[in-house]
């Protein structure tokens, strides 16, 4: 059986490196919320991270400046694969945004097989199925928010006068709101792309950049049907 390429280098490359943005930026941002009744994980964390890195406020400010320098990190690293795989970033932005009346329809079966195990045959999908469409458009949108009122926040203090706090505010809600949406989708993701048996192919792609013949023709029927035209996109 043949194997199909799915991902080029840049983007595993650009995968694992979110997965690892994501979990540095999660653990100390969750580390700076000393307040119990927002922190979803109590205070033992804040606690833990601050003693770790010096205790007291001090401690606090080493976590502050960790989560500035990987955040700043994090945009510059996609701003590196945008220049490197421009072409690829267009594709896949375009293949999110592209939704069909068959996707809709694969996203309500889907529910109802997982969720009363009830749902018919599901219809052919392309690159992305919908439900990866929804997480990544989740992902987009929500990272720009976060990207945004994090900037806002990390400039707070050099450039925001004070009597404009109340803007500080709104951008300290909408960093919460935004992290809250993508790390629901990451929940949902990380079980159907990690957990799930049949999507042990697809999970193994993000370390060979390449599926089975079968497995492309049952889950992205749409896809290998381009590859077969010889319009595949930027892969």
């Amino acid at each position: 059986m043949r194997n199909l390429k799915r991902h080029d280098t840049s983007d595993i490359l650009i995968h694992w490196f979110n997965a690892a943005s994501w979990l540095v930026l999660l653990i100390t941002g969750l580390g700076l919320i000393k307040n119990e009744r927002l922190n979803p994980l109590g205070a033992w964390l804040p606690d833990a991270l601050r003693a770790l890195f010096g205790g007291g406020s001090a401690g606090g400010a080493v976590l502050l400046v960790i989560h500035e320098v990987a955040g700043v990190l994090w945009v510059l690293g996609f701003l590196a694969y945008l220049a490197v795989n421009a072409k690829g970033a267009k594709y896949f932005l375009k293949e999110i945004f592209s939704v069909r009346p068959g996707d809709l329809s694969w996203l309500i079966r889907k529910m109802g097989r997982m969720t009363v195990g009830v749902g018919g045959e599901l219809p052919p999908q392309g690159y992305y199925n919908m439900g990866q469409k929804a997480f990544a458009q989740a992902s987009v949108a929500g990272g720009v928010a976060i990207v945004l009122s994090g900037a806002v926040l990390l400039l707070s203090d050099k450039l925001i006068p004070a009597t404009a706090t109340v803007f500080v505010g709104w951008a300290v809600t909408l960093h919460y709101l935004a992290v809250g949406l993508v790390f629901a989708g990451l929940l949902v993701h990380i079980y159907m792309a990690a957990i799930s048996p049949e999507e042990k192919p697809g999970f193994r792609s993000m370390f060979t950049g390449s599926v089975p013949e079968d497995y492309a023709r049952h889950h992205h029927g749409l896809w290998l049907e381009s590859l077969e035209k010889g319009d595949a996109g930027p892969k």
